[in-house]
């Protein structure tokens, strides 16, 4: 049996990916390929799917079907995100964050994928976890115990890096998404990350490499897998798993902030209460139904002194990247890293806020937020 496992990064088509695994489940687990739950909820989820190809009565059939209604549960969508938050928290004496509810022991987990590979008996395991790219730098051993889950297996490894600086607008974007109260890019946050998984790849890989010697290795950088079409077309490729037919495209991934909206969403975490900051932040999420923003790739979000400062300290993460992977420059576009962009952040903040339509914000809560924000960046 093979196993292949994604551990990274975040914010390079991993959800995108396991929305792909998880709608065609049942399709791959029949060409022998398996993506397997973690507990009861994704297994009972799985069990469920399966009855949906199975010749039923017909009330039992719209039974089945009105009780898997709706969202699918985090634990069957992205169920090795649960383990690794699980093993996280476990270790931390935390708790796992409130989308995956109601998670076992590890070791529990660890046994239900062992049962799956042994009565399912799959030609390849495939293991999909972004949050495990968070084990390198301070829980090394947990590497050893993914490693260890199927110990006798043929494994080999899969992670994307995106070029830093990019990276991080994507990623600070993310936490804002999700409410979290952080300081710009430019005011503090890039240097804060410099020290994190979100900066230093060689943290994050170096555990995995070390831990599993003579392992196929497969680091991409996102903009290859752009090239190749998109996540899930560059993970089998690489891979050289076969995609049996018949299956269903991945959805529609996270929605991003735009990079002119940032700003906006940051004071709101900032700034309002939590219902009517979230309010704000879906607001500003979906906001191109209302609002054209000036186009991201054009919008510079650190300045050109950090972005030099960035860049000196990124270079020997990146002399090992290339050294790893035998290329004369993992990143070969690593020089733009200390360009700046044409428009300042101000100044695309500056342009969004007017053109938000008064009448489209929820409540007047907001609307006397917006128009304060935009008194602010007019004077």
């Amino acid at each position: 049996m093979k196993v292949t496992i994604y551990f990274g990064h975040h914010k390079v088509g991993s959800t995108a990916l396991q929305s792909f695994l998880f709608r065609n489940q049942i399709t791959l687990m029949r060409a022998g390929i398996l993506y397997p739950g973690v507990e009861s909820e994704s297994l009972s989820y799985m069990a469920a799917r399966l009855l949906e190809h199975t010749p039923l009565p017909s009330g039992l059939r719209s039974r089945v079907a009105k009780a898997s209604k709706g969202a699918p549960p985090m634990n069957a969508r992205e169920p090795h995100n649960a383990l690794a938050f699980r093993m996280l928290a476990q270790a931390n004496n935390g708790t796992p964050p409130p989308w995956h509810e109601g998670l076992p022991g590890v070791g529990q987990m660890v046994r239900a994928l062992q049962m799956q590979a042994h009565f399912l008996q799959p030609e390849t395991v495939v293991l999909c976890s972004e949050v495990m790219a968070n084990f390198g730098p301070r829980h090394p051993d947990m590497i050893d115990k993914v490693r260890d889950i199927f110990p006798e297996a043929e494994q080999s490894l899969y992670c994307v890096l995106r070029r830093p600086d990019e990276y991080l607008v994507a990623w600070h974007a993310q936490r804002m998404r999700f409410g979290d109260k952080v300081r710009a890019l430019s005011d503090g946050a890039a240097n804060h990350y410099t020290k994190t998984i979100h900066f230093n790849y060689q943290s994050v890989i170096a555990p995995w490499v070390d831990r599993f010697p003579g392992s196929p290795l497969h680091i991409r950088n996102y903009a290859d897998v752009l090239a190749s079409g998109g996540s899930v077309e560059d993970f089998f490729g690489t891979t050289g798993l076969a995609l049996p037919q018949g299956l269903k495209t991945s959805l529609r991934a996270n929605e991003s902030l735009p990079r002119a909206a940032m700003e906006i969403a940051r004071r709101a975490n900032h700034d309002l209460p939590a219902l009517e900051a979230d309010e704000m932040r879906h607001y500003l999420l979906t906001s191109k139904k209302h609002v054209t923003p000036l186009p991201n790739r054009e919008i510079e979000m650190f300045g050109a002194s950090l972005r030099a400062e960035l860049a000196e300290k990124f270079a020997p993460i990146h002399a090992y990247l290339s050294e790893l992977t035998g290329r004369d420059a993992f990143f070969p576009d690593i020089d733009e890293m200390t360009k700046p962009l044409p428009i300042p952040e101000s100044e695309a903040v500056a342009d969004f806020l007017p053109k938000i339509p008064l009448k489209t914000l929820p409540n007047d809560r907001l609307r006397d937020f917006v128009q304060g924000l935009t008194r602010e960046y007019a004077a």
